[in-house]
């Protein structure tokens, strides 16, 4: 007999190709996955430092500056997260009965005062951010502080605004009617 056909030869071949294949398919498996896990790493780290050199680099902050930065910034949008998600819900809302065939304006001036109760906790969260962020800042840094989130508040609207005015002409607003009509007759007086 050939030893090279031998069943037991090849089938100790074949056992040995199958678990050095499954060391490999192993081994492959770990380093992807190591690696993955390191990448995920470096980019949370690296968005993080991104968002915090911003800061650094228009105020010059300090490392202990910086980590109380971060640290507010985190308190403040968890602290606004729930009425963010309620006016996500309140709008929702209001597009459902707005879409209707016939519109009850009342709930819709009711969701609305809602809405606008909940932005306005946004906002008075938001002021008192900016109020701890200026507390961490030297005076200097202030005034760059200042300057920052002037544009970064600013911006958006500015930009909604230019496209906005290019969409629709404004008409002045026209005065209450109890003005109106106490002004037609001064009107027509001065045309005559």
């Amino acid at each position: 007999m050939d030893i090279l056909s031998s069943r037991r030869f090849i089938s100790i071949v074949l056992a040995i190709l199958v678990v050095l294949n499954l060391a490999l398919l192993g081994t492959l498996w770990w380093q992807n996955a190591h690696t993955q896990q390191k990448h995920e790493k470096a980019a949370g780290t690296s968005k993080y430092k991104n968002k915090q050199s911003f800061f650094e680099k228009k105020l010059n902050l300090t490392d202990e500056q910086s980590k109380q930065f971060n640290s507010l910034r985190r308190q403040h949008f968890q602290g606004s997260l729930p009425a963010l998600v309620a006016i996500s819900g309140l709008k929702r809302q209001l597009i459902q009965e707005a879409i209707k065939t016939e519109p009850d304006t009342l709930v819709i001036r009711t969701l609305a005062g809602r809405i606008g109760r909940q932005q306005a906790i946004v906002e008075h969260r938001l002021a008192w951010h900016f109020n701890n962020l200026s507390k961490v800042c030297t005076p200097e840094q202030r005034d760059s502080l200042q300057q920052v989130l002037e544009r970064v508040t600013a911006k958006p609207y500015k930009l909604k605004r230019r496209l906005f005015l290019k969409r629709i002409r404004f008409t002045p607003l026209q005065p209450d009617t109890t003005e109106q009509q106490e002004n037609k007759p001064e009107k027509s007086k001065s045309l005559r």
